[in-house]
Formats: C-alpha cells, sequence, structure tokens
C-alpha cells in the first residue's frame, strides 16, 4: 500500500480543487458531446449552483448538529465504550467498519456523522494505551460504510420508485414497492457480501509496520464543555437553567412521534431533528449549548463552499443533456444479459460528476427504465443498478466525504488510497450481482 499512498499524496489535489477540476472536465464534455455553446454551459453552471441549497442546508445542519451531539457529556461516553470494544489496530479498522455500514443502511447521514466521531475516539483510546492505530485507515473504513448506503432504509431511488405520484410511476405506470428493490432476497444477499468482501479488503491492507502508522494528531480535548458563565441577573440565571433546552426537547420528540405514528419515514430532516432533540435533552443548560454550538460551527465551511459547485456541474450534465448521452451510450451496447451490468456501470460513472443520489435518479432512471422496458428487464433491476453505482464511486468522489474529514481534520488524498482498495472490492459484488440477476 505505500507506493499507491505516495503516489495520492502528491498527485491527488484537495477537495476544493477536484471540484473546480471536474466543473472544467464537464463543461468541456459538454461542449464536445451535445449541441450547447459555451454560453449555454456557462449559464446552465450558473442555474445551477443554486440546485441544492436546501440539501447543502440539511447537510450543514447533520454536520454541526452531529459535532453538538457527540460533545454531549452522556454521547461521548457512549463512544468511549465503544471505541474500547476493539483491542487490536486491525480490530478497530474492522468495527468501525461494521457499525458504520449499519449505521449507512439506517440512513447515510447518520453513517457519516457517527463513523467520524467514533473513529477520532478510537484514535484517542488507543492513544491512551500506547497502541498505535493508523489514523487516516480509521477514517476511511469509517467513510467505507458507504459503499452500502444505497443498499438500506434511506435509499433514495428505491424510495422514489416506491413513492404514489412520483416521475417514475407515471413513467412506468406504478410503483416498484421496496419489497423488490431494498428488501429483495437478491439485494440483501449482495449487501452482506459487500460487507464481508470489504472487511476482507480492509483486513488485507490494514498497516502492520509501525513505522507505517500515522496517528491522530490533535489531544483529546477535555471530557466534557465546562460552562462556568457568571449568573448574576434573572437572564443569567434563566441560561444557567435546564427547563428552556428541556421543553424544547420535549416539543421535538412529540413532534417525532406523531411523525413516525402517522406513518412518516426516516428522512433526512428527521434525522437532524432526531440529533436536535437529543441535544436538548443531554445538554446541561443553554450556556453549554452556545459553546459546543461555537465549536462546531467551524466544521461546516468546505461544505457551504465546495457543495455549490457541485451543484453547478449537476446543472450542466442536466440542462446540456450531457447524463442523457453518457446514458444513452451504454444503452446502446446493452442486451438483455448486460443490460444491468452497463446501468450500473454508467451509474458509477455518472455519480463521479453528480454525486447526488436523487439527482441522479431524476435524470438517469427515466433513460434506463425506457430501456428495460424495451429489452424485457425488470424495472426494479434498473433502480438498483443505479443505486449501486452511486454508491460504488462514492469511495473516490470528495462529495460525500467532506462532512467526515471535517470532523476528522483530515483531506480526501490522506484516504483515498484504502477507499480505492474498497471500490475494487465492491466493485466485483456490485458487478457480480448485475450479471446473476440478469440470468
Amino acid at each position: 500500500m505505500r507506493p499507491l499512498n505516495t503516489a495520492v499524496e502528491k498527485l491527488i489535489p484537495s477537495a476544493l480543487v477536484f471540484a473546480v477540476a471536474l466543473t472544467f472536465i464537464v463543461a468541456v464534455l459538454a461542449l464536445i458531446f451535445t449541441d450547447a455553446g459555451p454560453v449555454t454551459v456557462v449559464e446552465e453552471w450558473g442555474l445551477g449552483l443554486a440546485g441544492l441549497l436546501e440539501f447543502i442546508t440539511q447537510m450543514a445542519l447533520i454536520l454541526f448538529l452531529g459535532y453538538i451531539l457527540a460533545n454531549t457529556g452522556p454521547v461521548r461516553k457512549l463512544l468511549h465504550r465503544l471505541a474500547k470494544v476493539p483491542k487490536t489496530a486491525v480490530q478497530a479498522y474492522l468495527f468501525i467498519f461494521v457499525v458504520a455500514s449499519i449505521a449507512c443502511l439506517i440512513t447515510w447521514g447518520l453513517g457519516l456523522v457517527a463513523g467520524a466521531l467514533l473513529a477520532r475516539e478510537i484514535a484517542h483510546v488507543f492513544r491512551e494505551r500506547g497502541t498505535p492505530v493508523h489514523f487516516p485507515m480509521l477514517v476511511a473504513a469509517a467513510f467505507s460504510g458507504m459503499v452500502v448506503w444505497h443498499m438500506g432504509y434511506s435509499a433514495s431511488g428505491p424510495l422514489t420508485a416506491a413513492t404514489p405520484g412520483s416521475f417514475i410511476e407515471d413513467q412506468i405506470g406504478g410503483t416498484i414497492p421496496i419489497s423488490e428493490t431494498i428488501f429483495s432476497t437478491w439485494n440483501i444477499i449482495a449487501c452482506l457480501v459487500t460487507i464481508v468482501v470489504v472487511l476482507g479488503a480492509l483486513y488485507l491492507i490494514a498497516p502492520r509496520d509501525p513505522k507505517a502508522v500515522v496517528t491522530l494528531k490533535a489531544a483529546r480535548s477535555d471530557e466534557e464543555v465546562r460552562v462556568e458563565e457568571e449568573v448574576v441577573t434573572p437572564a443569567d440565571r434563566v441560561d444557567a437553567s435546564r427547563i428552556p433546552t428541556l421543553l424544547m426537547g420535549l416539543l421535538l420528540v412529540g413532534y417525532l412521534v406523531i411523525h413516525f405514528s402517522g406513518g412518516g419515514s426516516l428522512t433526512l430532516d428527521i434525522v437532524n431533528w432526531s440529533f436536535l432533540a437529543l441535544i436538548m435533552l443531554l445538554v446541561r443548560n443553554p450556556f453549554e449549548l452556545i459553546a459546543l454550538t461555537k465549536q462546531a460551527a467551524s466544521n461546516v465551511g468546505e461544505i457551504l463552499l465546495q457543495f455549490p459547485l457541485y451543484a453547478g456541474i449537476l446543472g450542466i450534465m442536466s440542462g446540456t443533456g450531457l447524463m442523457t448521452v453518457i446514458s444513452e451510450a451504454f444503452v446502446s451496447i446493452s442486451t438483455q444479459e448486460t443490460f444491468a451490468l452497463w446501468a450500473f456501470l454508467s451509474a458509477g460513472l455518472v455519480n463521479f460528476f453528480v454525486p447526488s443520489g436523487g439527482g441522479q435518479i431524476a435524470v438517469q432512471a427515466p433513460i434506463l427504465l425506457e430501456a428495460a422496458g424495451s429489452l424485457g428487464t425488470d424495472p426494479a433491476v434498473a433502480i438498483m443498478a443505479v443505486a449501486y453505482g452511486d454508491q460504488w464511486t462514492n469511495m473516490i468522489q470528495p462529495f460525500w466525504a467532506l462532512p467526515l474529514l471535517a470532523i476528522a481534520g483530515l483531506k480526501m488524498r490522506d484516504i483515498l488510497s484504502y477507499t480505492t482498495i474498497v471500490l475494487l472490492a465492491s466493485g466485483v459484488v456490485f458487478a457480480a450481482t448485475m450479471v446473476i440477476v440478469s440470468l
């Protein structure tokens, strides 16, 4: 692994430069392969910049609230207990991948934040033991949980296909129940096999040479945020009271109970409000919450800066028709037996430029569903092909890693050599699954 690490460290730029480079690559491809001229490309890019504002806010909140929640006293103690479970460095890498995978299968946002925070805590625990553990490998293993997220409960593609009134229902004349996608036997088996195969890959690439180990640089902060605000006025006594945050936490819990009892699903917004409810219930008073907020705010910057650039790339891809060109190129060489495989590969390629599961489903799914219908392929397979491709190339795409890297204090190039191996290992399982379900 050392030669690959060295090459990645020297050749891979920062995530910001990566996003800028992708922008110009996509613009050039649009000029070459579509009818769009320079003015149209720039216009679609500009219009697209604001296309993910709601999502950007959701991502910023999940990072912001997740950081605050993890630094409340009770959660820090829970993370500390979990971090003590693995006894060796190799066990730590495998343990954190399993935890992150389970969390991502529930909802990817929880997986990203939980994985990053647990990685830091494990690094601290191993430092206290005097046992070396490779921190970039820990973070890479945590991020690798994202390689199965689109097979789980928060999978945007299958959930869209199962939603009455969606564009997919309009196109194929009915919905596709999640029993045929997420909860199909073949998808569950593929998910389990993927986890096992990635575990094997992580075991094989885990650094065992003490000289190659890079430990966590930052020392542990205080166990809890100690707030020693002077309480003089009646207003100070309110800020030092547990009552305001407790009341707000109970109100949020009440809303969540109503939401789920009415059949509501676990969306990204609900994850955020769940985090906020727990924060309000666990902090000692508003003073502590304000102190935690100041700490958390510094982690949100990269998302606010870089995600609009990816929204602009999505604008070029969809507005100029470049995404359609790529999808149709793969469809044109497909047969009934190879359609699922080519659909998966095309989705993996498109995801590299448009790493938004919802946006990719909206633009690419109609093309693949039409092709599936003409070839006599199960539309559920087409939807899962997009889902598999979307999660697959996340391993080498900085978009989803940004929240995790912000918490960990690393750069994409620090973990890329490891996640590239995860890409290769999981790709074998995904491709084999697509071939098998087409037989």
